[in-house]
């Protein structure tokens, strides 16, 4: 099946106003000021006047009526920006549950990426630090539970806002089965994939920024094979993770005998679940890569607090990690699409 990955006149508008709002709005001082709990207030009430919270829900909800792949867009100029804001979990809460307030952001809203445990708690929840509202599974339902967010979480690698929430304490309101949470887990992959596409992207022009204007010898050190090897196969990383996430984006939306596909002799994917796990997977590979490469190519300067590329390094590790061992990712993803050993799912 053939399909048209590239974007579309809105989509590039889109990319347009969200890269230029990001450079603008959020250089990475604001990504170093916001640590160690990683979130900015006043960013978030300029993303708001942007419109941005809102803008994947359905029209006839309120919102903007933006596609998965509009948002997966945004997500990439999100990740670029290493913006310290929860858009990536609240485009998917929101979708998930439009009520008025997320439609607004004024509410912020996120999803918790496992099931809670017997004791009701959901682990290290994406944004549950500043979160008004969860999104998850909960036995055999996908419930929203509305609390006040703690406001703080454990330290980690990526300074962003992790914390445990109760999945039965506060206003919980049941949206539905809890197969249902397998749409939202693979809407928050992709737009993660997209984000990690961004932090790859920018680590790459940062890397080649650098060794520019690095001297030694006399010369750029960019000049020396060894370090132009290093950095010539990083844009075929970018430009794979952003076509995966373009694809599982455009699954997402399939309708019919075209949906749900899994066929790998004649290499025909359209199942949206697995193509967000491969871009989920793919992407923060990318991301790995070109943050070690683009932060080695610094020299010790690489380690220094004061440069950015410590910055995008830490978080192209820390966002992919919060849903798991990627290993544990690679071999469900490999369970979906070669079937589990023994024929047992």
């Amino acid at each position: 099946m053939s399909v048209d990955l590239g974007l579309t006149d809105d989509q590039q508008a889109i990319a347009e106003l969200f890269d230029g709002f990001f450079v603008k709005e959020s250089p990475p001082e604001v990504a170093r000021a916001a640590e160690p709990l990683g979130f900015d207030r006043d960013l978030w009430a300029k993303v708001i006047e942007l419109g941005a919270p809102g803008m994947g829900v359905a029209e006839d909800a309120g919102g903007g009526g933006a596609s998965l792949a509009d948002l997966v867009v945004v997500a990439e100029a999100y990740g670029r920006a290493i913006a310290p804001v929860p858009l990536v979990e609240h485009a998917v809460a929101a979708r998930a549950w439009p009520e008025a307030d997320l439609v607004a952001g004024e509410s912020i809203a996120t999803v918790a990426l496992a099931p809670a445990g017997p004791d009701g708690t959901w682990h290290l929840v994406p944004a549950g630090a500043v979160a008004d509202v969860v999104v998850g599974v909960d036995g055999d339902e996908v419930v929203a539970v509305r609390s006040t967010p703690p406001g703080e979480g454990p330290l980690n690698h990526a300074a962003a806002p992790l914390a445990d929430r109760s999945a039965r304490q506060g206003e919980r309101t049941v949206l539905g089965p809890a197969g249902d949470a397998e749409r939202l887990l693979a809407e928050w992959k992709v737009l993660t994939a997209a984000a990690l596409v961004g932090i790859a992207d920018q680590a790459m022009r940062m890397g080649v920024s650098y060794v520019m204007e690095r001297q030694q010898f006399g010369v750029p050190i960019g000049s020396f094979q060894s370090v132009q090897h290093g950095l010539a196969d990083l844009p075929v990383l970018v430009d794979g993770g952003r076509m995966l996430a373009h694809k599982a984006a455009w699954a997402a939306a399939l309708e019919g005998d075209e949906a749900g596909l899994v066929d790998i002799d004649r290499n025909d994917v359209t199942d949206p679940s697995a193509l967000a796990s491969m871009a989920f997977v793919f992407a923060g590979d990318a991301a790995s890569t070109a943050t070690h490469r683009s932060l080695h190519y610094h020299g010790g300067y690489g380690f220094a607090e004061e440069y950015d590329i410590q910055l995008y390094y830490r978080r192209a590790r820390g966002w992919r990690l919060v849903a798991g061992d990627p290993a544990q990712e690679c071999l469900g993803l490999a369970d979906r699409l070669f079937g589990h050993p023994g024929g047992v799912a």
